[in-house]
């Protein structure tokens, strides 16, 4: 079978690839620009297609490709610095993803496996875990652009006959990763007190290594076809259990402080940093057990895998910089 992966240099596309080729698929690798360090044998291919948006041409991208795993987008950034996000958001997201979906209609391939987010369902969960039929009411323009590209697929897939999978991940972690689970490592990596102990939430999260292998399932399985599924390591812990993991995978004793969960809330309110706050705190529990009964998928890390992989990535990537130093 013949993939091609959008976003192929990214923290998720790179994993991807290699895993695809370790399997004996042909890869062809679609990026931006060749500037990010590639490696060949990630893919057998690597072809550049610039700015994704209305105008990409996929012509050559998509020759005698089977499946598009289409992971590049515009990604949601904390304190977004773009003079209209909404219409940078709909010009690679929406408009991207449809250009890229009619195309692969055109060159005849037969399905388009994409990748969305949990923002889609919401930000929180209360009484139970997100289902695949959860839509938040309330969307910021990130989510907004995930959300109708989802139905942007789902129109084509009926009018065209493409077969479409949308996959709504939590938070990604794994060798790689980068903001706030970065810091937090960073954090715990330096002894930095962190007011957390008393925390009691419950997060789902999705090692990258999980990840791909559930995009793999996906492309292979037929009952995926014109599916959506939610995606998680089936273990949800509270930020406090996951600064232990970390801490435990550095061989080290994690600095926790009680601080009461609504002093920490009101303390972000008054620093502007309610929504990272909220983050730490607050819950978002997904259930997956629909990909797990109709793919019988199972996760082939365990979270305590996924984050000692991250921790050893961190630490190597540590002594690189202070040799360098």
């Amino acid at each position: 079978m013949r993939v091609l992966v959008t976003g192929a240099n990214g923290f998720v596309g790179s994993s991807l690839c290699k895993t695809l080729s370790g399997r004996g698929y042909f890869v062809r690798a679609a990026v931006r620009s060749m500037e990010k360090s590639f490696s060949p044998a990630d893919a057998m291919e690597c072809i550049q297609v610039g700015e994704i948006g209305p105008n990409t041409d996929w012509a050559v991208a998509l020759r005698g490709i089977d499946v598009v795993a289409h992971l590049a987008s515009r990604v949601h950034i904390m304190r977004d610095a773009s003079t209209n996000p909404s219409d940078d958001y709909r010009r690679v997201n929406i408009e991207g993803t449809r250009t890229l979906a009619e195309a692969a209609v055109k060159a005849g391939v037969s399905r388009c496996i994409f990748l969305s987010t949990i923002k889609v369902s919401g930000e929180q969960t209360t009484d139970r875990a997100f289902v695949e039929t959860d839509i938040s009411p309330k969307m910021d323009p990130y989510s907004i652009s995930k959300n109708e590209a989802e139905l942007a697929l789902n129109s084509i897939a009926d009018k065209l006959g493409l077969e479409v999978v949308i996959i709504r991940p939590p938070l990604v972690y794994g060798p790689g990763v980068k903001a706030n689970f970065l810091r937090l490592i960073d954090m715990v990596n330096k002894n930095i007190p962190l007011p957390l102990s008393l925390v009691r939430n419950k997060r789902s999260m999705i090692y990258v290594g999980n990840l791909t292998d559930a995009i793999i399932k996906c492309i292979e399985h037929k009952s995926a076809a014109n599916k959506t599924f939610l995606i998680s390591d089936g273990q949800d812990i509270s930020t406090s259990e996951l600064i232990k993991m970390i801490a435990k995978a550095m061989g080290k004793k994690p600095s926790l402080l009680p601080l009461p969960p609504s002093l920490i809330k009101a303390l972000g309110k008054l620093a502007g940093k309610s929504l990272e706050v909220d983050r730490l705190v607050g819950s978002l529990r997904v259930d997956s057990t629909k990909i797990r009964k109709m793919l019988g998928w199972k996760p082939p890390f365990t979270i305590e895998e996924g984050i000692s992989e991250t921790v050893r990535w961190y630490m190597d990537m540590n002594k690189d910089a202070t040799k360098r130093g």
